[in-house]
């Protein structure tokens, strides 16, 4: 048995998990953000009260594991922001650890049982409040070793981008310090942003979708610019990495007909023709992050 948790900055969803495919989810305890004391307690509640013993514990985290300096970086929970997360969890829980970022645990489960099943390279694309993403090559992780690989939402871009020149975008400030990253117009805010440069209004990015579904004139020209902004980059990083398929994941993807339009704008910038779908929404019911950090301890048990 894998004791997994898909760790949030207000509540901790766990998991026992049999199989990856035989999971069952607990219920939420809120997150002790700054009692370090407090917040291996809540996971070692989980972990005592498992029906058979426990062979690994698997985390999914809004952060990454530092591959050189082995801390982690976790902007939200600030009582596990710096430090060696996975020595200090094994040491008090006695088990073996595995730590992955959230998308990277999305990416696991959409290539094990969505929409990624059956493709040797998938891509796994969060569009929600960020963007974010994880890449899986045949059924493995590209960042078993923790790092920043599948962040295609950071790093100035965005001025290089013909549909924001065109429209004159300005190069919005980032959350991780720099300016003009694909984040920080690309996602759920970064669409607000955009329509707001253009029209001069406040609209909600679920407001801008539904009014561009209805045939808004706005919106319209507001979902034009961003797919031009998301389709190159997403072009690039499939001709990089050769994936094969693109499950999308957050708030964005609950749109049908954007993600459609983001993969037909973004089929027709790869060097691959593909004759079916390429981008597509996410396909997982149970919650990703449980499903892809359940694969992983499953896998670490494996190596021993």
């Amino acid at each position: 048995m894998i004791v997994c948790f898909d760790i949030g900055g207000t509540a901790i969803k766990g998991a026992y998990a049999r199989t990856p495919e035989a999971i069952q989810p607990l219920p939420r305890i809120a997150t002790p953000g700054h009692d370090l004391d407090a917040f291996v307690a809540a996971l070692a509640s989980v972990v005592d009260a498992a029906p058979e013993p426990v062979e690994a514990v698997s985390l999914s985290i809004a952060g990454v594991i530092d591959p050189d300096t082995r801390q982690a970086i976790v902007a939200n929970i600030p009582c596990i922001h710096g430090i060696r997360l996975q020595e200090e969890l094994e040491r008090r829980l006695s088990l073996p650890v595995v730590i992955a970022n959230d998308a990277d645990c999305f990416a696991m489960a959409e290539a094990g049982f969505g929409a990624g099943q059956g493709h040797d390279v998938v891509f796994g694309v969060i569009l929600g409040s960020g963007v974010g993403g994880g890449l899986v090559v045949r059924g493995r992780l590209i960042n078993e070793g923790g790092g920043y690989a599948g962040e295609w939402g950071h790093g100035p871009i965005s001025a290089t981008i013909a549909g924001a020149a065109r429209h004159s975008v300005p190069q919005f400030a980032c959350g991780c310090g720099q300016t003009g990253c694909l984040d920080a117009i690309g996602s759920a805010r970064g669409l607000e942003r955009l329509d707001k440069h253009l029209h001069a209004r406040e609209l909600s990015s679920i407001d801008i979708i539904s009014a561009w579904e209805q045939g808004e004139d706005k919106a319209a020209e507001t979902i034009d610019v961003h797919i031009d902004i998301l389709s190159g980059p997403l072009a690039v990083l499939i001709n990089a990495t050769g994936a094969s398929r693109i499950p999308v994941g957050g708030g964005l993807s609950n749109s049908k007909a954007l993600i459609g339009r983001l993969d037909t704008a973004t089929r027709a910038k790869t060097l691959r023709r593909f004759s079916g779908p390429l981008v597509v929404p996410a396909a997982c019911t149970i919650e990703p992050g449980l499903i892809g950090s359940a694969i992983l301890g499953f896998q670490r048990v494996a190596q021993g």
